[in-house]
């Protein structure tokens, strides 16, 4: 998408001003403290900017993942963290549309949508982040329910959601014997340990969940027994386009802020900004941002007309999330000291940028996803 069409404009400018509205008063001060703000997912919820992706039946806008890319993108140029916590309360809306139950849909996609309810999304463990398919916690059938035992790591909303989709294995070793769950907050046997002290996305809390004995109706298993590891992939699919969009935000909000800063600040009587060794900084930094922006566009593009585009959403979580890091690393060095202080909100940036490299799959493992696309588009 090399232009947003006036819808999208109209969007893009409702997005920043509520972005604005519900979030620019307290972003320095819930760094600080770590403090994450439920209500705040609720207010953006209210103008539609947690369901854009569901259908309209269940309270969402029914829009494509251009249109969520465009979203996320302008939350995060305020804040990354909430605009993560958009992003992650939408995986459950995404896999109970593409395979949940009606009765499933039903009683969650409204409230998810509204923002009147938080979701969560439980896939890794201790020993298993970017090896997903060999997780441990394990899920059983006892009577007409199940049982599930284990711990899940890096839980975004942990103890502040209010419904997980949780992947516990039903199977023998493998993907295959993975399965999804619908896993209420209060459901007996659900707990939460530490919360993590991170270096950055301090406003958007990370926690240790607990299943010790969970039980769970029959009817808490997403799709068929056996099928969660297709339904945590094409969630992760998804997921990496969301966060290369959020990447790409908080990149245009490190150039906005480092670029007229060369301009209004002098040394040996002109801008900085004219001084070839920032000049051509604050230009890379713009290459970057827009080659990255066009990436995502291009892979959200290819998930909206339905083709191939797993190998395209892993180039753009990478191109994107290692440019977040280049460039907010670059808006720091243009402010010199000042960068380096809390005066400027670019050392957050810089703070927030480093675990996109992370999450949704380490850029390690993207690039090993798309050495296999190669591998396979380049010959038996």
């Amino acid at each position: 998408m090399f232009a947003p069409t006036e819808d999208q404009r109209s969007l893009i400018e409702t997005v920043g001003d509520a972005a604005r509205r519900v979030l620019g008063a307290t972003l320095k001060e819930d760094d600080e403290a770590e403090r994450f703000r439920k209500e705040y997912i609720s207010e953006l919820g209210a103008v539609g900017l947690c369901g854009v992706t569901t259908p309209e039946r269940f309270g969402g806008l029914g829009l494509g993942i251009v249109e969520y890319a465009l979203v996320l993108e302008e939350i995060a140029k305020v804040s990354a963290s909430y605009a993560v916590s958009v992003a992650v309360t939408g995986l459950p809306q995404a896999i109970l549309r593409d395979f949940g139950r009606p009765d499933q849909q039903d009683a969650w996609l409204p409230g998810l949508a509204s923002g009147a309810l938080l979701g969560a999304f439980a896939l890794s463990e201790p020993d298993s982040g970017s090896d997903a398919a060999a997780m441990l916690s394990t899920a059983r059938r006892e009577g007409d329910g199940w049982v599930l035992n284990g711990t899940k790591f890096w839980i975004t909303h942990g103890g502040y959601a209010d419904v997980y989709v949780v992947m516990a294995r039903t199977g023998g070793p493998g993907p295959k014997g993975v399965s999804a769950f619908l896993v209420p907050a209060g459901a007996p046997g659900l707990s939460f340990g530490k919360k993590e002290e991170k270096m950055g996305m301090r406003a958007s809390p990370t926690v240790e969940l607990v299943m010790d004995n969970l039980r769970l109706p029959a009817d808490a298993l997403i799709g068929a027994e056996g099928e969660g590891f297709r339904v945590a992939m094409a969630a992760l699919d998804s997921g990496r386009i969301t966060i290369g969009a959020v990447a790409v935000g908080l990149s245009q909000a490190a150039l906005d802020v480092a670029a007229p800063y060369a301009k209004q600040r002098r040394a040996f009587g002109q801008p900085i900004i004219e001084h070839q060794g920032v000049g051509f900084m604050l230009a890379n930094m713009a290459i970057q941002i827009e080659g990255a922006r066009l990436l995502v566009h291009k892979a959200a593009w290819l998930r909206d007309q339905g083709q191939p585009y797993s190998h395209v959403a892993a180039m753009a979580k990478c191109a994107a999330t290692d440019c977040a890091m280049a460039v907010t690393t670059d808006a720091v060095q243009v402010l010199g000291g000042y960068g380096y202080t809390r005066e400027y909100p670019v050392e957050r940036y810089l703070r927030d940028a480093k675990v996109m490299q992370i999450v949704e799959g380490t850029n390690q493992i993207q690039r090993v996803v798309i050495a296999r696309h190669l591998s396979r588009a380049y010959g038996p």
